[in-house]
């Protein structure tokens, strides 16, 4: 029996190189590209400002940065943090309402924290929340005096299903920033400046969206720190006059070019940035296992010489067997990395080759990628 066990442990011995090439160096989290890649990152934090801090005024903030995250903002005096929500992928929006408990100032201090798979990015913000009055001359009171929508169109469509598109204009201050919401959809989605003081752009119908034809639909223009908003008055079903006013727009995009200026956007198109392929570990567990197993029944085979052969050669089968049963559990996964037009990105994993290439355009769907 003595034997035996002598015989069996030289076994496993002979056995040992075979598995520790295969032992990979442990690297540290912290200093793996594929990790610092993945910490969150806060691109942008905003607020409006307030002519005086007092109960009942509202603070609307923005934090834009990494998708999938949960973000807070701390406000020093507040009785309570705010909880933003994800409006759309990478944009984080919410208002904190001042209550009488509150003791806010012109200068407390004001923190985003954005969280991502267990990682926290923080920021301070770097606006003021209230608007301090300046001696200035009357040119610059007009520059810094609040942004206005003087109109706001849409060229309706004959359906409002989804893949149909809606073409919102605004015409207003120069040099803004422009957002519309509808009623019926989730998020908001911006407008580029086609020309001074001209925004224009198409929203495509989604799948998810519950439009109505006279839904309600709102366009926020800031500038400077301050912002205004205006309602369409026009319903978004097309017909009669709608339908000739869509005519003379097109033959108006004819003559000045504007249909190629105007900018599709799409709340779930991305951009493939890299396809990484995660490589599984075999590990040692197996190995020694199957080496173990394939030792003890090799040493029931013959006697004498015969048996200790049959020992080593199992011990030696069973270990490249517990190797090939590990590898299987542990076989290679994809990591698709997209990045949004907002500039955030977003992981996606799969167990197979989703096939997708660098360079290529998708949409994310319920974190599932489709070509567009």
């Amino acid at each position: 029996m003595a034997t035996t066990r002598q015989t069996l442990a030289a076994a496993v011995v002979a056995a040992l190189p075979l598995f520790t090439a295969a032992v990979p160096v442990p690297v540290q989290a912290q200093d793996h590209p594929r990790a610092r890649a993945m910490e969150p990152r806060i691109e942008g934090f905003n607020v409006n400002e307030l002519r005086r801090i007092e109960p009942g005024a509202e603070l609307n903030f923005e934090v834009y940065g990494t998708p999938g995250g949960s973000a807070t903002v701390r406000i020093d005096g507040a009785t309570r943090n705010l909880n933003l929500t994800e409006t759309r992928p990478g944009t984080y929006q919410g208002t904190y309402t001042i209550g009488v408990h509150d003791r806010i100032r012109p200068d407390s201090s004001i923190t985003a924290n954005l969280r991502v798979n267990g990682m926290v990015r923080t920021q301070a913000l770097a606006a003021t929340i209230v608007r301090v009055p300046d001696r200035v001359s009357p040119g610059d009171r007009e520059m810094a005096a609040a942004p206005v929508v003087r109109t706001f169109d849409v060229r309706g469509s004959d359906d409002l299903g989804p893949g149909n598109e809606l073409k919102f204009t605004v015409v207003g201050t120069p040099g803004a920033k422009v957002e519309v919401q509808i009623a019926g959809t989730k998020g908001i989605f911006t407008l580029p400046e086609v020309r001074p003081g001209e925004y224009a752009g198409l929203y495509t119908i989604r799948r998810g969206d519950n439009i109505a034809p006279d839904a309600s639909v709102t366009a926020t223009i800031r500038a400077n720190g301050r912002y205004s908003t205006a309602t369409l008055g026009q319903p978004l079903l097309a017909g009669g006059r709608i339908r000739d006013d869509r005519m003379d727009d097109r033959r108006e995009d004819r003559r000045s070019g504007d249909s190629q200026r105007v900018a599709r956007y799409c709340t779930n198109c991305a951009t493939v940035e890299s396809v990484n392929v995660i490589q599984g570990e075999a590990g040692a567990a197996g190995t020694l296992g199957g080496a173990a197993v394939g030792g003890l029944l090799g040493n029931q085979v013959g006697s004498g010489s015969g048996r200790t052969a049959a020992t080593v050669a199992g011990a030696v089968g069973g270990a490249i067997a517990g190797r090939a049963v590990e590898r299987n559990a542990r076989a290679p996964r994809y990591e698709v990395v997209v990045r949004y037009e907002n500039g955030a990105t977003q992981s996606i994993r799969y167990d197979n080759d989703p096939g997708f290439r660098a360079g290529e355009q998708v949409r994310v769907t319920d974190g599932v990628l489709t070509r567009d």
